[in-house]
């Protein structure tokens, strides 16, 4: 049955309104015939098939009381969601739901509060766009020892590796079975067994990669070490510690030429010189794309500053939590647990959210401020184009891969749509 409730709308701080719903007492008694017939369909009553038990019967067995609570939920189910659409009211998260009046005969009262996205009163955006985006402008360029290391890379990457017998040297690469003590007990997460590593590179504490210089196969080794003040592991900052490493591979690498071939061997490339300059137009795009994505942070920024509007606590609370889950993924490939990560840094998770929270302001002022410009310059996605993203970020998982299942269509397409949309927004400000 339909229901027709009268509604008063109240505006409220910090972006929260106030629905007073009141439902006549005929609907009602409508909406409790409906509840009972319904329970009665199912009700187990001794004596009766299913739904042919007198309704006072019914009644009595399953009792006034949760009809009434059955009856309170139909009616909210039934408002609620249509008053949103009806009235176009953007509202998020759950409603705040308190019943002022229900009685038997008499009209249903209740009050629904629910944060709603605020109105956002955009600044003369165009103009602080077109100022920023002259400020924040660079002049790029590549420098040859930039190109240098991204062809030693390339030749480190296609290098050979031959086994030999004598001591290791800087360069080499080895594998190696190591354990770290503090005060002479074992540090979780502070041993490999055949770790690969090339020595000088840098993949170790300063100074563990020197002590393996001279070692040989099958060799064993004890060293102390001072973690720096600054060691990713903050327990370990400033402290000595104790390494036992043993070496088990020890192979010398042998670099390709730097010559014609060696372009030739890397796909189309006439020789060394184009290459390089595939190298460096590479380098300069990748340079180019990190500016655009800085330049328009800082002109989303500067918009955001100058856009008055209160933001809503649940949307700062949902992004906390996402900020939160990011974090935890973060640390999760470092071979820590969130607690261990908590412990290291000496802050509760609480202490770490309250930090995280302006930043998380941030993220959402900035998410609203740009779908503000996106509704008023009229900025529209279509269909095909959500889809075709879509495709485009579906081929990077594997086809049977578990990530893959595990995604959610609706909300990828959301995304998609809020992310291209984003790009609109980002263009049309760079055109000013």
């Amino acid at each position: 049955m339909s229901v027709k409730p009268s509604i008063k709308i109240q505006k409220l701080a910090k972006s929260q309104i106030e629905i007073e719903v009141e439902i006549s007492g005929e609907d009602m008694a409508g909406l409790r015939d409906l509840t009972l017939k319904e329970m009665a369909a199912v009700a187990a009553i001794k004596g009766f098939r299913p739904g042919k038990a007198p309704k006072e019967l019914v009644e009595k067995e399953i009792g006034g009381e949760k009809i009434d609570q059955e009856t309170i939920q139909s009616a909210l189910e039934k408002t609620y969601p249509q008053i949103i659409i009806d009235n176009e009211i953007e509202a998020i998260g759950r409603p705040e739901i308190t019943i002022m009046k229900f009685a038997a005969g008499n009209p249903f009262v209740y009050k629904a509060k629910v944060s709603v996205l605020p109105e956002v009163a955009l600044p003369d955006y165009k103009t602080i766009a077109g100022e920023t985006l002259v400020k924040e402008k660079k002049v790029l360029s590549v420098e040859d020892k930039e190109v240098n290391d991204a062809l030693a890379w390339l030749q480190k990457s296609r290098a050979k590796y031959i086994a030999v017998n004598r001591p290791a040297q800087k360069g080499d690469f080895v594998e190696i079975d190591f354990e770290t003590r503090l005060a002479g007990v074992k540090i979780e997460n502070g041993e490999s067994k055949n770790h690969g590593l090339i020595i000088g590179e840098g993949g170790f504490m300063p100074g563990f990669e020197d002590n393996l210089i001279g070692m040989e196969v099958g060799r064993e080794k004890e060293f102390s070490l001072k973690a720096p003040d600054d060691y990713f592991a903050k327990n370990l900052a400033g402290k000595s510690l104790d390494f036992k490493a043993r070496l088990n591979v020890l192979q010398q690498r042998e670099l390709p030429a730097l010559d014609d071939d060696f372009a030739k061997g890397l796909g189309n490339f006439d020789g060394l010189e184009a290459l390089k300059k595939n190298v460096k137009d590479g380098i300069m795009a990748e340079k180019e794309q990190k500016e655009k994505e800085r330049a328009r942070i800082k002109t989303i920024e500067a918009i955001a500053e100058q856009t008055n509007f209160e933001t809503p606590q649940i949307l700062i609370d949902y992004e906390l939590e996402k900020m939160m889950s990011e974090l935890n993924q973060s640390v999760g490939r470092l071979g820590l647990s969130f607690d261990q990560y908590l412990s290291q840094i000496k802050k509760t998770a609480e202490e770490l959210k309250k930090e995280m929270a302006p930043s998380a302001e941030k993220r959402v002022r900035i998410a609203l401020v740009l779908k503000a410009i996106a509704k008023k310059e009229d900025v529209n996605v279509s269909e095909n184009e959500i889809e075709e993203r879509m495709n485009e970020t579906l081929k990077h998982y594997p086809a049977d891969g578990g990530a893959k299942k595990d995604i959610d269509p609706e909300q990828l397409k959301d995304y998609t749509k809020g992310v291209i949309r984003n790009e609109k927004v980002f263009q049309l400000l760079e055109k000013i």
